[in-house]
């Protein structure tokens, strides 16, 4: 039996996390639906958007108090949970559309469905960072790559399948679709053997061929809570997704508003962006790797706070355009990074339910992101202040960075000082 188990291949169980990501992340294609539900029902914008905001508040929820039953029942149960909810979720809205029921929507794809998001996200996560001792940043990159490319393969099929057999058979179809791949995916979702390393690894290790910085520590989640760098790396994440979250939410109005882009050509530039995020998530999260998870999340402030006070005063359609890529590819690359930090500072022992707690960071900053965004648009008239305020913000992220840094020289000094007793002994 336990050859049977040794015979798993890493890069399909990387295939398989990739597979719930991209059914997951469809959420981030959620404004297919918008129209189509305005104009069938007569709701308000507010009422249908305020779905996706109810599943990305359920998402890190579920992520925070389900974390424990990923870590005790392992990636294959908690996919296959995932899949459940998520389905039902979206399978559920197709039956909501047909009753005309905004507080069925609100059950089934805000809550439901934000349940089997917040499960599936990190239920392939932990088990990666196991699998891939030698490539933490890029494996945890790859699935969450996914979940950003996501809404760029699912726009296209929703918007050709609303069209041809409407909405309420749209969630149908697509609730039956994800099920089946996510229960595929969560199929061959398992941890690696105790002891396991991949081939010729402990070898290069030995040899001093390859070097791999040992964790700075083994703790449960529980433990995790009490340390000051949780805080910070919570801290790092609501500061990087707030501000990219409200630049998602402004940015083919800001496009129109700041260099005179026509809504065609608006729309067309957040199409493109949207790779960006996907693409920032496999390059930062590779980069990790190479310079460490510290030095990626300083360059990614550093490199913030001079394009968001850049961006109100870009005149040029080139640069403008530039400056948000690479803004999209420092949001994206926070979340795919993140998992490989947690590792880094707490260990693998329970990494997916430290994970979840750290991803309450989202959910709150998907309600304050776009909402205080939107709050400086009516004030001021001008997104534009709000860009200059999130700029101070990415300061305050900077000065955390490296805060942390302190944190993890302190706990490797005492790391180094233990080893030496030990060895004296």
């Amino acid at each position: 039996m336990n050859e049977v188990k040794k015979t798993k291949n890493r890069w399909l169980i990387a295939a398989s996390a990739v597979g719930i990501h991209i059914s997951i992340g469809s959420v981030y294609a959620w404004s297919n639906f918008t129209n189509p539900l305005i104009n069938e029902f007569g709701w308000s914008a507010k009422q249908v958007q305020f779905t996706f905001s109810l599943a990305i508040l359920f998402l890190g929820l579920a992520a925070a108090f389900l974390g424990h039953f990923v870590e005790k029942h392992g990636p294959k149960k908690a996919g296959l949970l995932s899949a459940i909810f998520f389905g039902v979720g979206i399978f559920g809205s197709g039956l909501a559309v047909n009753l005309g029921s905004l507080p069925l929507l609100y059950l089934f794809y805000g809550a439901l469905g934000g349940i089997g998001l917040g499960v599936g996200y990190i239920a392939p996560v932990s088990t990666l960072v196991k699998w891939f001792p030698d490539r933490r940043g890029l494996a945890t990159g790859l699935a969450i790559m996914g979940f950003g490319f996501a809404a760029a393969i699912a726009s296209p099929v929703m918007d050709a399948l609303i069209k041809s057999v409407g909405t309420a058979n749209t969630f149908y179809i697509l609730g039956i679709s994800y099920f089946l791949i996510m229960v595929a995916s969560s199929l061959y979702l398992e941890k690696p053997p105790e002891g396991w390393a991949p081939e010729g690894f402990k070898e290069k290790l030995k040899s001093g061929k390859t070097r791999i910085a040992q964790d700075l520590s083994q703790l449960t989640a529980n433990e995790a809570i009490k340390t000051p760098r949780f805080y910070y790396l919570w801290l790092m994440l609501f500061i990087n997704v707030t501000c990219g979250i409200a630049i998602l939410s402004a940015a083919k109005p800001l496009a129109q508003e700041s260099v005179g882009l026509s809504t065609a050509e608006a729309a067309a530039l957040v199409g493109v962006l949207g790779l960006f995020n996907g693409f920032g998530r496999i390059g930062w999260a590779s980069i990790s790797d190479y310079i460490g998870r510290p030095n990626t999340y300083t360059t990614f402030f550093a490199l913030q706070i001079i394009l968001f006070a850049l961006l109100p005063h870009t005149s040029s359609v080139i640069f403008f355009q530039i400056m948000l890529a690479i803004v999209y590819t420092c949001y994206g690359g926070g979340f795919a990074s993140i998992p490989a930090f947690i590792g880094d500072l707490f260990g693998t022992k329970q990494l997916g339910a430290i994970h979840g707690y750290i991803l309450t960071a989202w959910a709150a900053a998907g309600l304050a992101g776009p909402m205080f965004a939107a709050w400086m648009k009516d004030t001021t008239e001008s997104y534009a202040t709000s860009l200059t305020f999130f700029a101070g913000l990415f300061v305050v992220a900077l000065i955390i960075s490296l805060v942390i840094r302190q944190d993890i020289r302190k706990l490797r000094e005492k790391n180094e000082l233990e080893s030496h007793k030990q060895a004296a002994v």
